[in-house]
This record gives C-alpha cells, structure tokens and sequence, in this order.
C-alpha cells in the first residue's frame, strides 16, 4: 500500500501539527494498544472503588488507582512530553498530566486515575473515528487492481503496464487499467468508480476504468493511462487529501487552541498560587480547584469539532460517488444561496439528435449533411458528433474540408475541397451574423424549432445559408425532483446555457427553473457567474467539468457532472461526481448544511459544559470527579454526533 494512503487523518491526529494533541497511537495496532491499556485502567479504577467502599480495603484501593493511572496515563504523558520536546508548546495532555500530578500530590489517588482513565477512554473514542475516516480509504485502496494479464498471457504488476499495452479481461475479472475496449463485448460493474451498482454495457470504442469489475464477457482493452494517473487513482488521492484538508471553522479552533492552553496553565497557576500568598488561603484548597480548572479546560471536545464531523461527511459521500476535495468545499456547500446549471449534458442527457433539417436556396439535405458532417469532424463537441451520427446513418458521406477554424461558443468554419474551394460555416446564428451572413429568412422559418426546445444549427456557404437543422435533447429525469429539493434547500436554481433563449426557456419551463440566462458564451457565464454571487453571495456552478471549465472555477463551488474518466472534471471541480446522478446535487448541499449544524452543535455543547464548569471551578463549587466526567463525556457524544454524517 502506497505510505500516503496508510497515513492517519482528521479528528485530533489533524491537531497533531497544530495543537500538539498526542496522536501517539499510529494506525489500528496503535489504537488496539491504547483500547487495552484503557479498559486496565478503566478495570482497576471500577475494583479500587469497589474495594474502597464495599471492602473498605484502603491499601489494596490505593494500589489499584496507582494501576488506573499508569495504564491511562502512558499514552497522555508521551503526549506531553512530545508536545514540549518536538512541537514546542503545550497542549491538551500537558493539562491532564498535570492535574494527574495536582491530583496525586494532593493525596487523591481515586481523582488522578478518574482524570486519565476519563481522558484516555475519550481518545480512544476518538481515534475510533479517525479508523472510520482511514478504512473508508483502506477499503478504495483494497479495491485497486494489483496485476494485469497482457494479451499474450503474461501477468505482471499493474504498475508495469505502459500507455498503449494491450490487456485483457476476463469474466470476473477486475479491469487492471484506464483504458479503450479493442475486442469484445460485457456488461463491467462501475460502482467503485461512480457509485452506480448497475452494470453498464461494454464494446469496441467503450472507455473502461481501472477498479471496476468485468461480470460476463472477454474483453481486450488497449491501455490510456499508466496506474499512478488512472481514475481510481485520483478518486483515492482526492478522498485522503480531502479528509485531511481543513474547514474554516477548523482552521479557527486550531489557532485558537494554540494559544488557550498556555493562558489556561497561567491562570491556574495564579489561581493555585495567589490566593495563599497575598490574601492567605489555604493552598491545597486553592490548588485543587486550579486543578478542576485544568481538567475542565482540556479544549479536546472543541479541538476534535470539526475535523471528525468533515472527515465522517467526506468520507460517506465518496461511497455515493460524490467527491468533495476538502473541508473548506463541504462548508461552503452548506451556505450556497444559487445552484448555477448548464443545460447540455447536466440538466439534458447530451446525447442530442438531429430532429429536422430545413433546407434553402435550393441546397438538398443531403448537401447540407455532407458539409455539416465535413466541418464537424473537425469538432469534439457533442453537438457534432449527433451531426456526424445522423449522416453515417442516412449513408452521406462528409465533405473534405481544409484549413479549419474553431470559433469558441459559436461553431467552426473551413474550406470545402471538393465544392469551389469557398468558405463554409457550420454553427449558430452569431457565427453567421459575425461572418456577414444575412439569416432573416432563416429566422422566419426556425423560430417554431426553436420554442421546441430545439437547437438550430446553421450550415453556409459562402453568403447563402444551405440549411438549418434542429437538435433536440432529452431533459434527464430526476431533473424536476433536483430542482425541487434544491428549492427546498434554500439553494435558487438557475440556467446558464451557450444555447438560444426559446431552447433554454424551453427546458427551463419544464423543470421550473425562473432564473435563465442564454446565448452565453464561456467568457459571459464567467461574468454572469460573478454578477450572481455580488447578488446572492454563495453560488454552486454545475457543468461538465470541461466546457465549463471557467465558470467551474469563479463559481464558490464548482460541481462537475459524470466525471469518470475526465481529468479536467477532476482536477478543476471542488465536487467532482462520478456518475450522472443529478439527486447528488441537493444531497452535496444537504450534506453540507448537516455539517455544519453538526459542528455547530459541538461546539455548543464543547463551550457551554466549559462555560458552566469553569464557573464553578473559579468559585470553588466543581469536585475535581464532576468536571471529569462532563469534560469526557462531552468529547465523547461530539464524536458520536459526527460519525452519524458518515451514514447520511
């Protein structure tokens, strides 16, 4: 296993750095130890109570306590010591060992072990999170492929397999690699990579993922991507970076934890030593409540708030195939005020089919085809290959074209070899207005397509316009439920789109979305992107990772749709979801408004039990047993409360 995925996270072990809170058990062996020494502490603390007040053996009780605090204490003082030696200042064992060490000195033996038996079980608690957090990555890394049979039958490591082998597959067999089915035909299971249990149907020209399992045909892939780059690669990189990543709300309550701790140990030292000095008091009265002082003011409930509860959140969406690649996202998922949508291939399948063609200036639709399918194969845009689909099928074989020129968010244009060696153009009406073009007679005839929801493309040449055809697409059908319960969510939905108004309002209508902004091209939603948010503050941008990639990245949250395979989706998303399952959408901001209500329940509860008890310590009124056990417990019911987000 690569040493980057076997690296604990989140909970205090994120504080390690910065709050210096103990981490001393690494991994499941280390938390396997902690639980031991702690159900012996916990052991002998119960028998030296019973014995001391059943039995009324006080020497055997006063051994047991001394048991209790060594077995709890073990981890704790390491903890101290490191923080001291290697991190230079003094944290939340620091505190413990002390009021141990208050606690003993003062002739409370039963006090002492209660103070580390309660701290060590609520550590123990914790770290019981943090193995949640890690096994949700142990569990991607487990699934990863390990070796790879090449096609002349040789299995070697899939580390060893370069771009453009050729493996195979097996019935049963996981696929080893990213890559293009050469030969064959099966149904592969892709759940591991977007969270979809049903099996997706497999042939010559299908990409295929690594990770993903094979179920009933031989398959011969042709590899596109080493192992370090593949797409299961990234999902394991992205969820581990994610769960260690820190929250705003985190990044506060670590600076703020940096500096608590010393000014705690001040003033429980001016609380022990001022009072029997300057005004007379007794100094061991003095002493223990600057010591139920130090107890009740472990911030361990505070510090642990947050990174549990994002790890916990992170952690359950990645096995729903939905990626968020931090904290910081999660949180601002929860605050989002307008969900932005592409309409192409995130609100609409992107699978568009060619519906009508209109033909002019005596142009056969055949001419119209062979020029339109000419100049798209220049194109990887999706509208082009529903052009270059539709003529194969009517056997119209594409004109030769030459010297091609892409015109972003309007379309294409080149010289047709085989025609007079003219210009011809293939795209939407600004593309035929900007190259001079007059489309009055088109607009006449196209305008019923379009309040169809149809998108008109245009084909010319030289000044004449040879066509129109219309491209129809179909709305995807959990869209109307995913605007409903973004609306529900207090999250506005609303449509930037490339396509004519009568298309976007079209597809709006039927989904109730009120906000719609069309005919925008990549530059225009970046603009729009940033009126919407000087508007409504926080707004999500949902689009294919790819086209949308500017607006993905201005946007508060960017969330690119079916981005299996797509490295752009990846890598310039904040939210990157593995399938096209657009329900997703309002379970991201409902997860994310979860968490914070989450988090701001515990750090309710963590500064309200300090609030009350430091209160009372102040003025002599918390027994040292009391603040023990409320400080535990509160620790103790936030990360409880936190790991129900791993199951929403």
């Amino acid at each position: 296993m690569d040493k980057k995925h076997q690296n604990r996270q989140s909970s205090c072990q994120s504080c390690d750095h910065e709050t210096g809170h103990s981490g001393s058990s690494s991994g499941p062996a280390g938390l396997n130890r902690k639980k031991i020494l702690t159900g012996i502490s916990g052991a002998a603390l119960l028998l030296a109570l019973f014995f001391s007040f059943f039995l009324n053996a006080g020497e055997a009780a006063r051994a047991l306590y001394y048991i209790s605090i060594l077995a709890g204490g073990y981890y704790v003082v390491g903890g101290a010591a490191r923080g001291i030696l290697k991190q230079r200042f003094l944290n939340i064992d620091f505190l413990v060992t002390i009021a141990a060490i208050g606690a003993i000195y003062i002739k409370q033996p039963a006090e002492a072990a209660a103070v580390v038996f309660f701290f060590s079980l609520a550590e123990v608690f914790e770290e019981y999170g943090v193995e949640r957090s890690r096994k949700a990555i142990e569990s991607l890394v487990k699934k990863s492929p390990r070796s790879a049979i090449l096609k002349n039958g040789e299995e070697v490591p899939v580390e060893r397999v370069k771009i453009n082998d050729i493996v195979i597959a097996r019935p049963g067999d996981m696929i080893p690699v990213d890559g293009v089915v050469l030969k064959g035909l099966s149904s592969v299971n892709e759940a591991a990579i977007t969270g979809e249990s049903l099996p997706k149907d497999k042939r010559e020209g299908s990409a295929v993922f690594a990770g993903t399992i094979n179920q009933n045909g031989y398959l011969e892939i042709k590899t596109t991507k080493e192992s370090k780059d593949s797409t299961f690669s990234k999902i394991i990189d992205l969820v581990a970076k994610a769960q260690k990543s820190r929250a705003p709300a985190q990044e506060f309550i670590d600076k703020f934890a940096k500096y608590y701790t010393p000014a705690i140990v001040v003033v429980a030292a001016l609380i022990a030593v001022v009072p029997p000095v300057f005004f007379g008091g007794v100094f061991l009265d003095w002493l223990y409540r600057a010591l139920v002082l130090l107890v009740i003011s472990c911030p361990c409930a505070l510090v642990i708030s947050t990174p549990v509860s994002v790890a916990s959140a992170i952690g359950g969406a990645s096995r729903r195939g939905v990626l968020i690649k931090g904290g910081k996202y999660l949180e601002a998922l929860g605050k989002i005020n307008v969900a932005a949508f592409d309409k192409t291939g995130t609100l609409t399948f992107g699978e568009p089919y060619i519906s009508d063609i209109v033909t002019f200036n005596g142009f056969t639709e055949k001419d119209v085809l062979a020029d339109a399918a000419g100049i798209e194969k220049f194109s990887s845009h999706p509208l082009a290959k529903s052009i270059l689909d539709f003529a194969q099928k009517k056997g119209v074989t594409p004109h030769i074209m030459a010297e091609y020129e892409n015109v972003a968010g309007k379309g294409g244009k080149a010289n047709c070899l085989v025609c007079d060696d003219t210009k011809h153009c293939v795209g939407n009406f600004k593309l035929m207005e900007s190259s001079g073009i007059s489309v009055k007679e088109v607009v006449e005839k196209t305008e019923k397509l379009e309040k169809e929801g149809k998108t008109i493309v245009l084909v010319s040449k030289g000044e004449k316009i040879m066509g129109a055809m219309a491209i129809a697409d179909k709305i995807r059908e959990e869209a109307p439920e995913t605007i409903k319960r973004l609306n529900a969510l207090g999250a506005r939905p609303a449509m930037l789109t490339g396509d004519n108004k009568y298309t976007a309002g079209f597809t709006a209508g039927k989904l109730g979305i009120k906000e719609v902004y069309a005919s925008l091209l990549p530059d225009e939603k970046v603009k729009k992107i940033e009126e919407l948010k000087n508007k409504f503050g926080s707004v999500a941008m949902i689009g294919d990772g790819v086209n949308d990639a500017p607006s993905l990245a201005i946007s508060t949250v960017g969330i690119a749709m079916g981005a299996g395979g797509s490295d752009v989706a990846i890598e310039t998303a904040d939210v990157a979801l593995m399938n096209n399952n657009l329900l997703n959408i309002p379970y991201a901001v409902s997860l994310g408004k979860k968490t914070l209500k989450t988090i701001k329940q515990n750090i309710a509860a963590a500064l309200g039990v300090k609030a009350i008890f430091l209160f009372l310590a102040v003025f002599g009124f918390a027994n040292l047993g009391y603040a023990i056990g409320a400080d535990s417990g509160v620790a103790i019911l936030v990360i409880i409360n936190s790991l129900r987000l791993f199951h929403k």
